[in-house]
C-alpha cells in the first residue's frame, strides 16, 4: 500500500473529500470521494459536531497519512467565509488529533498545480482531475472533484 492523502474542500452546508493512494510513480487510486452534507435546519454548531463525526470516520477508516485541504479565499460574503473557516478549523483540529500531517493549498496554487496555471476555469479542472486520475467519469458534486484535486496536490508537490 502506498501513500494515502485525504483532500478536503471545506465548507459547512457540504465538505468534499477524495481518498487517493498511491500506487507507483505518478500513479494513483482514487479509493473514495463525496461529500459531508449538513442540515441546514440544525444550529450550527451542531452541523460543525457533525462534520467532525464524520471526518473521524474517514480518519478512522482509511488512516491516511496526510489531509490536504483548500485554504480559504472569499472577498463577498464574510459571513459565509467565517462559517466556512470555523469548519475548516474543526477539520483542521479533527486532522491533528488523529495526529495525521496537514498540509495546505491556495485555490491560486491547486490551479497551478493541476492544470498548469492559476487562472483554470471549473470545466478545466474537472478535466485534468479526470485525466490524472484515470476517472471514467467525474464526480456529479463540484465539492468532490475539488476535493480529488487538493489530495491530488499533496501527491504533485512532495
Amino acid at each position: 500500500m502506498g501513500k494515502l492523502i485525504l483532500g478536503i474542500d471545506p465548507g459547512f452546508g457540504r465538505v468534499g473529500y477524495g481518498i487517493i493512494e498511491e500506487s507507483g510513480r505518478e500513479n494513483y487510486n482514487v479509493l473514495e470521494y463525496g461529500c459531508v452534507e449538513t442540515n441546514s435546519k440544525e444550529l450550527f454548531v451542531q452541523r460543525l459536531m457533525h462534520i467532525e463525526k464524520e471526518c473521524i470516520a474517514l480518519l478512522e477508516k482509511y488512516k491516511p497519512d496526510v489531509v490536504a485541504i483548500e485554504q480559504l479565499f472569499f472577498t463577498k460574503n464574510i459571513t459565509t467565509g467565517i462559517k466556512v473557516s470555523e469548519a475548516r478549523g474543526v477539520i483542521q483540529l479533527t486532522a491533528a488529533k488523529a495526529g495525521v500531517q496537514i498540509v495546505e493549498f491556495t485555490p491560486t496554487q491547486i490551479k497551478s498545480i493541476i492544470a498548469g496555471h492559476g487562472k483554470a476555469d471549473k470545466k478545466q479542472m474537472q478535466r485534468m482531475v479526470q485525466m490524472l486520475l484515470r476517472l471514467k467519469e467525474m464526480p456529479k458534486q463540484d465539492d468532490a472533484a475539488d476535493a480529488l484535486a487538493v489530495a491530488l496536490c499533496g501527491f504533485l508537490v512532495n
